[in-house]
């Protein structure tokens, strides 16, 4: 890391929570712009997205993988990386 990146993540963590949070917001947005909707916007499209998966699961339409078996492929992936 440079020294002026090092520098930065001081002076971040000297910032409480709440500025911190502000001030991630504020760098996502300079590389990913502002969203085009509203905050309600986008959670009224999360629900109807997870009301629409939940549905898919209760319909079998979807495969459940318990964590314990996705968790072992992952590491086998990462394993096999090294």
């Amino acid at each position: 890391m440079t020294a002026i990146l090092e520098e930065l993540e001081n002076q971040a963590l000297q910032l409480s929570p709440k500025e911190r949070g502000e001030l991630i917001h504020r760098l996502i947005v300079s590389l990913e712009g502002e969203p085009e909707d509203t905050p309600e916007a986008i959670a009224k499209a999360w629900d109807e997205e997870i009301a629409r998966r939940v549905a898919d699961m209760e319909v079998g339409k979807t495969v459940w993988i318990p964590a314990e078996e996705v968790f072992a492929r992952l590491d086998a992936i990462i394993d096999s990386a090294r």
